[in-house]
């Protein structure tokens, strides 16, 4: 398994302007709508922080068994790791209203930026 490089601390904003420079790319991996939340958001990063995205795929290229949307999550999760050279967690709009505690739920829809 190939080690990841650690980047520079990244910003937000950065992070942002990244995400638009590759829109284009991100649509290859059937993504709808990407957006940041968590450390990065809050400006609490570490050099070793991870980056969290919440990510909402075009569900209308999928069919009704959702075919091939883990092999899309899995890729762009690698491809994401290797843009920006840090460990990613991507989390859905399905999979942030799963969470149990609510608040939490509350608060990353609410921090949310948008690329």
């Amino acid at each position: 398994m190939r080690r990841m490089k650690i980047r520079k601390d990244l910003t937000e904003k950065e992070i942002l302007s990244l995400l638009r420079k590759n829109s284009g790319i991100l649509k290859k991996y059937k993504v709808k709508r990407i957006g940041l939340f968590g450390s990065y958001v809050r400006g609490e990063q570490k050099r070793r922080s991870d980056i969290d995205f919440l990510v909402e795929f075009d569900m209308t290229a999928f069919d009704e068994n959702f075919r091939g949307l883990f092999d899309y999550f899995m890729d762009l999760s690698s491809y994401l790791e290797n843009l920006f050279g840090k460990k990613v967690d991507i989390l859905t709009p399905v999979s942030v209203d799963s969470i149990r505690i609510k608040e939490v739920s509350e608060e990353i829809k609410r921090s949310v930026i948008y690329a």
